[in-house]
């Protein structure tokens, strides 16, 4: 199965730069590893100027916000050291490429045997962390061979995952390589132990203590606020085309009820174009707001640039969060810490924990339709008590969730003492 494994990273090494000139994402990420190894032999020793390196992995954006709380943790309690930040993804390093809470940013090479020597031998970081579901064998061999303490965090472990296939041997010997792991729950560490890994225990969600710091740290937006003057509002979150193909009939539906501010997953000027001509109401892009001297007549505002999201969801009294008509629910959490009640599709968010346990408890709605969503939705219009209950359900169930970063840095202080 090692072979195995070498042979498909180079496939997959070829592959990508084969596919790169047709596909943008895959040419960010290609451009960005080009010559990169000789990049940080150059220049990293230089930079590090023999201090302890911490290094944190994360494969896209999602996890790099997942990751966040710790690695401004780990920077106010080791002032001193060298933070090291890699991506895999290109969605994750072109929006944080500039983070201020890292002393350098970069992809993370191919998991070659070869990329992996040298990057471990270049960087010889004291301690890493890999966060959710970052698994890569050479660079974990590495890491072991180099004595580096080796933290996963915030993963969540499931009886179908390849790890606990009767197959899965090879698998599940990479959770053997690290020192700790935190997971979100008791049935994960259960998981684990069956596994014969028994360095584990429940931390929770570090997504957690990052929504909670956004909404403590709200920056204020009073273009949106000018925008939703006073008015019922939703903020549509993350949202696909299938999702604003339910949507869209509901808001139609509340015109001149209800206000909704729209912020699509990936900015696509014809896409957006054809939503704003199925909206009966009067749309407004973002880009719009500065120039336009009455934007409380307008019903809808649509978001075309990325990253205010967390920002907007103080402005709302319901949110929609989208993903889960396709591949899957986008993050519920950053709308729950604002006290919004929140519905999304029901097709594909059985995997996240947090949605299952607010429908649980009464602070999201999966809907079916835009039948369903416009009867719950109505509901919190016209009778604002019950959005406002499920709400503070939502509310609760983040400040329940937080304390996972102190607890992964009680073990980090026990492993660099």
């Amino acid at each position: 199965m090692k072979i195995i494994y070498q042979v498909a990273i180079h496939i997959f090494a070829f592959l990508i730069r084969f596919v790169a000139p047709f596909n943008h994402k895959i040419k960010l990420g290609t451009e960005g590893r080009k010559g990169l190894i000789g990049k940080l032999r150059k220049s990293l020793p230089m930079l590090v100027c023999g201090r302890p390196v911490a290094w944190f992995h994360a494969a896209s954006l999602g996890e790099f916000e997942q990751g966040r709380p710790v690695i401004e943790a780990y920077r106010l309690t080791y002032p001193d050291h060298f933070i090291l930040v890699t991506f895999f993804s290109p969605s994750g390093y072109e929006i944080r490429k500039n983070y201020t809470g890292a002393d350098y940013i970069c992809y993370l090479p191919i998991d070659t045997i070869a990329n992996a020597r040298a990057f471990v031998s270049i960087v010889n970081p004291r301690i890493a962390f890999f966060i959710k579901y970052e698994f890569w064998f050479n660079y974990l061999t590495e890491l072991r061979r180099n004595g580096t303490y080796i933290l996963s965090f915030s993963s969540i472990f499931r009886p179908g995952q390849i790890f606990f296939k009767p197959y899965g041997g090879f698998f599940r010997r990479m959770l053997g390589f690290f020192d700790h792991l935190f997971v979100q729950n008791q049935a994960s560490v259960s998981l684990l132990a069956e596994a014969g890994i028994r360095t584990s225990s429940v931390a929770g969600d570090t997504r957690f203590d990052r929504v909670r710091a956004i909404a403590l740290n709200a920056r204020e937006l009073p273009e949106i606020a000018g925008f939703t003057n006073n008015k019922p509002c939703m903020i549509a979150g993350s949202v696909w085309n299938a999702d604003m193909q339910v949507l869209i009939p509901v808001l139609n539906a509340l015109t001149g009820k209800m206000k909704s501010v729209i912020a699509p997953h990936e900015i696509k000027k014809e896409e957006i174009a054809g939503w704003r001509a199925q909206l009966s109401g009067r749309s407004l892009l973002y880009s719009e707001l500065a120039s336009e001297a009455a934007p409380e007549q307008f019903d809808h505002l649509i978001i075309d640039n990325i990253g205010m999201l967390s920002s907007l969801y103080r402005y709302g009294n319901m949110a929609y969060i989208g993903g889960s008509f396709g591949a899957g629910l986008h993050n519920v959490l950053e709308a729950a810490t604002f006290a919004l009640p929140i519905a999304f599709g029901n097709k594909s968010y059985h995997r996240f924990q947090e949605a299952l346990d607010l429908i649980e408890k009464g602070g999201a709605f999966p809907v079916a339709g835009q039948e369903q969503l416009l009867e719950i939705v109505s509901n919190w219009v016209e009778a604002p008590e019950t959005a406002e209950q499920a709400g503070k359900v939502a509310g609760d169930y983040v400040v329940s969730g937080t304390g996972a970063t102190d607890l992964i840095m009680k073990k980090v202080k026990e492993a660099m003492n």
